[in-house]
Order: C-alpha cells, then sequence, then structure tokens
C-alpha cells in the first residue's frame, strides 16, 4: 500500500530485517521494548528477551505491524491485533471499569524513528494498518490516543498517538480511561 509518497508494508519474516534495524538505532525502542509491550507484561525482562519474542511472534504469524517504509529503509510503524493477541493495554483498571464488549482489533502504539518525525509516518501508519484490518475481516476497532489538549507532550507519552490522527481516520471518543487518555472506535469494513 502507498500513502503520503510511503510504501506500508506488513511485518512479517521478509520484513523483519527492516523493522529490526530500525529498533536497534532507536535503543531497542522505549529502553528495550521491541514493540511487546501490548503483548505481555514487560517488567522484570530484558531487551534480548523482547527482542526474541517479538521475533519469534513474527515467525508464528502472532503479531500485526504495518510498517512505513521510505525506499528500502523502515521508518515507522503502527501496531494492531485482537485482544487476545494484545491484552495489555494501558489504564487498565480504567479500560476494564468501563468495558462492554471487546473489540475485534486493538491499535496500540505507533513509533518514528529519531530525526523522521513530523513526515506524516504515523498517519500512513494508521492507513496501513486499517486497511490490513479490513484485508484481514474488518470490524470493531479500538485504540487509545493521548489527548494533547495544545500542550506540549514528549513523543514517548505520544506512543499510543494522538488524538487528532485517530479523530482523523473516523475514529470517535468512547470513553476517557486517564486524564488525557480515550478508548475511540471505528468500525472497519472487510474487504
Amino acid at each position: 500500500m502507498s500513502t503520503d509518497g510511503f510504501v506500508v508494508r506488513p511485518l512479517s519474516v521478509d520484513t523483519w530485517g527492516a523493522f529490526a534495524r530500525l529498533v536497534e538505532a532507536n535503543n531497542g525502542v522505549w529502553g528495550g521494548c521491541w514493540c511487546v509491550g501490548f503483548h505481555l507484561k514487560l517488567k522484570g525482562r530484558t531487551a534480548e528477551q523482547n527482542r526474541a519474542d517479538k521475533e519469534r511472534l513474527v515467525r508464528e504469524g502472532g503479531t500485526h505491524n504495518a510498517l512505513v517504509f521510505d525506499g528500502d529503509e523502515c521508518v515507522g510503524w503502527c501496531q494492531f491485533g485482537s485482544p487476545t493477541e494484545l491484552p495489555e493495554v494501558k489504564s487498565k483498571r480504567l479500560y476494564e471499569m468501563g468495558l462492554t464488549a471487546l473489540p475485534d482489533w486493538r491499535i496500540t502504539c505507533f513509533f518514528t524513528g529519531k530525526g523522521l518525525r513530523g513526515r506524516g509516518v504515523a498517519n500512513s501508519a494508521l492507513d496501513g494498518a486499517l486497511a490490513e484490518i479490513a484485508r484481514l475481516g474488518g470490524g470493531t476497532v479500538e485504540g487509545y490516543p493521548e489527548e494533547t489538549d495544545d500542550r506540549k507532550v514528549a513523543g514517548s507519552f505520544l506512543h499510543t498517538g494522538p488524538m487528532a490522527a485517530f479523530e482523523n481516520h473516523g475514529f470517535t471518543r468512547t470513553r476517557a480511561i486517564s486524564p488525557h487518555r480515550w478508548v475511540v472506535t471505528r468500525t472497519v469494513a472487510p474487504i
């Protein structure tokens, strides 16, 4: 898929190398998460364990990321998956208090490499994730973006995405789960 001048491809065995290079160039992403923090609890784990588990999940087809490419270089991604695949959500106690039904899909995190922000990478990644969700059967999709309310927010706090990106993609606010984080939902039709 091509969007905003980028090409978006799913994370797979074929794209693992480009994904791994971006993660390694960025200190394992947030101190060694390797984009497994929504798959499992990170406490007490090493970056090496996280890398090995992410690679295993890729080989087994148990993880979904829409990778954004600028040429041959992976510049960012958006992670998505089912609640079974991604059981760990931020503000879980508040999330579960207002839960009436689990979604079909969760969009859990975004990452754009250092020096590459402000170029539309996250927007392209979200486009790609929604297209892949449609290809995989569609359904109810949840995200957990941060509302910036015109306040300056560090990129690490925006790892679940900015509210504006979700609203620009047709998501609506469902309920607040922290002072600045919301559950947003959208239905995606299958293709």
